[in-house]
């Protein structure tokens, strides 16, 4: 309850759409087919990975310079239940070892998120990099928590700084995670050769779509 107000909430992945997206053109000349064409902000699957399920938001400003991290979060002591207060914390390289991630002298940084989650039923939620936000310079890691069991305890996001000439504040609001439902149940893949109705659906769909633009949109996307 201390906390009532003083937290930025996790908003729907729509409600976060960065600023360039948002002025970026719908249309671009391209130069190799000499005509104008559109961008990826009119590309379904690029904008519908953005703003599906929620974002985490970084809790305080962080203001970095030289590679050191500061920040003022004034956070009321005491409570109930023991919290962290701070908005990172860090990974020893030891626990990325072998991995592309292991840097002898750099820790991974590991941000602080004081929202507990809580998914329905039957449903896992993967916690990753907020989609195409190659913006950002952290990256975050990706993780799928069983959060419909799993919720009565904070969930933290490690990630890698990449950008080490990065000196400025990151505002406080700015996403850290993409939380993503995932329905939890088996299944087996099947490969199979296309059959000829396969072929024959195959080939109408990619008629029209050479036809005419926006084939995907109207006729499949969900």
């Amino acid at each position: 309850m201390e906390l009532d107000g003083l937290l930025p909430p996790p908003v729907p992945a729509a409600q976060g759409l960065p600023d360039w997206l948002k002025a970026m053109p719908p249309q671009a000349f391209n130069a190799v087919n000499s005509r104008v064409g559109d961008t990826v902000k009119r590309c379904p699957p690029f904008v519908d990975a953005m703003t599906s399920g929620f974002l985490i938001p970084l809790i305080c400003d962080l203001k970095v310079e030289n590679g050191e991290f500061s920040w003022d979060n004034d956070l009321p002591p005491g409570g109930e239940t023991n919290f962290v207060r701070s908005p990172l914390g860090f990974h020893d390289a030891s626990q990325v070892i072998d991995t592309p991630l292991f840097e002898p002298d750099r820790f991974l940084i590991k941000f602080h998120n004081l929202w507990t989650i809580e998914a329905p039923e039957g449903y896992a939620l993967l916690f990753t990099h907020p989609a195409n936000r190659f913006d950002l310079p952290f990256t975050t890691l990706t993780g799928l928590v069983d959060c419909d069991r799993y919720h009565d305890n904070w969930i933290h996001f490690p990630a890698h700084w990449h950008d080490a000439n990065f000196s400025g504040v990151l505002p406080k609001g700015t996403p850290v995670a993409q939380c993503m439902p995932v329905k939890r149940e088996s299944w087996v893949a099947r490969t199979t050769s296309f059959t000829k109705k396969d072929t024959q659906r195959t080939h109408e769909l990619m008629t029209a779509i050479y036809r005419e633009t926006g084939v995907y949109r109207r006729q499949f996307r969900a």
